[in-house]
């Protein structure tokens, strides 16, 4: 075909046999030729093949190169390599899910800032006018100056340890109760939130000593925050906390204006002061709560005279036996620290309201002492 003479098949020369070289070898499929494993190219040599690939062959349809001239790989699979020296290796490719992991939170930690703070400030600057060079806390702390009228005082450590010195040498009745989160989250379900989502979103509740629902425990606990001396809540914004408490006591039909407030973690404040120290000194103590036998007994090896121990406290339900209890040793001591999870409150306010005694929700603070060495608190 076009003037080409084709040999016979009886000159077509065999095939020679292929010098051995040092190396793993194969026999091709369906020959007796041993083919021999090319040796491994060099980097520039696979970037000279792919230039020349790239100028002969490499177009797409309409003429655009598939491939960059000098091989190189398109943007979108460069940056799919992984580091130097870890290509195909187990830790290269976690390095990366987790570099990746990373940008992710970053970027989204970054979306949360902007929406829920310079959003909303961008969208309550007056049309015609720029915030110029004032940033967001600039804004917030002015709008705090402006608003001071309507903050509310809170009494410190001082305040409370002089507090309780007062009615402890008057005899006069005082309770100290503490909202954190598993309280207002107790006093918002059916008021706030449905139960459902409050129990979704803190199934820590039954351990804390209630089960949601439960109208009647919910309507006991927020008549023990009326009742209440002072009542701690919490400084911080976080969901849950500060931005709940407002809501969660209007729920339930309590003035936060009304009440006299400290911070949620007063017992901590007081602890670390060294004002604990001082109020349970020569007093005698009545401890309460599954942590009381652990918690009395480092109190007494530190030589605080404890009179009275009332464990366990089985949530709600328990309540009225212990505050039996507590009723029936009355005589027997001058204050009572109380660490009952969110019975606490109501356990507290009770032994104030109806017994006359002074009574702190002592919370965690108990399983601390109870961890300490013998002797120590």
């Amino acid at each position: 075909m076009n003037g080409v003479v084709l040999p016979e098949a009886s000159a077509v020369p065999e095939a020679r046999p292929v010098r051995r070289v040092r190396g793993p070898r194969r026999k091709a499929r369906g020959t007796g030729v041993v083919r021999v494993r090319r040796r491994k190219r060099t980097a520039g040599a696979l970037r000279r093949r792919g230039a020349a690939a790239g100028a002969a062959v490499g177009r797409r349809k309409g003429g655009r190169r598939r491939y960059r001239i000098g091989g190189k790989r398109p943007a979108v699979l460069q940056r799919r390599r992984l580091p130097a020296g870890t290509e195909g290796t187990e830790a290269g490719r976690e390095r990366t899910e987790a570099g990746r992991s990373a940008a992710s939170i970053e970027e989204a930690l970054e979306r949360g800032r902007y929406e829920g703070g310079e959003l909303l400030l961008e969208q309550a600057v007056p049309a015609g006018f720029t915030l110029g060079d004032l940033t967001l806390q600039d804004v917030i702390a002015a709008g705090v100056d402006a608003l001071r009228p309507r903050l509310l005082p809170l009494i410190d450590a001082a305040g409370v340890f002089h507090e309780f010195e007062a009615a402890l040498a008057e005899g006069r009745p005082l309770s100290v109760v503490r909202l954190g989160d598993g309280e207002l989250l107790a006093l918002s379900h059916d008021r706030v939130y449905e139960a459902a989502v409050v129990r979704r979103e803190a199934p820590f509740l039954a351990g804390a000593g209630m089960a949601v629902p439960d109208h009647a425990a919910r309507d006991r606990l927020a008549a023990a925050v009326r009742q209440a001396s002072i009542v701690g809540v919490p400084l911080s914004r976080r969901r849950h906390y500060g931005p709940l408490l407002g809501p969660a006591l209007a729920g339930n039909g309590i003035d936060i204006r009304s009440l006299r407030l400290t911070e949620s973690t007063i017992n901590y404040s007081l602890y670390q002061t060294g004002l604990l120290a001082r109020l349970m000194q020569g007093r005698r103590l009545l401890v309460i709560g599954n942590a009381a036998p652990g918690t009395a007994a480092r109190l007494a090896a530190a030589g605080y005279a404890v009179t009275g121990v009332i464990s366990p406290v089985r949530g709600f339900a328990d309540i009225d036996r212990v505050i039996g209890e507590a009723a029936a040793a009355r005589d027997s001591y001058d204050l009572a620290l109380v660490a009952a999870g969110i019975p606490a409150v109501v356990i507290a306010a009770a032994l104030a309201a109806e017994f006359g005694k002074a009574a702190l929700d002592f919370g965690h603070l108990a399983d601390h002492i109870a961890a300490r060495p013998p002797g120590e608190i």
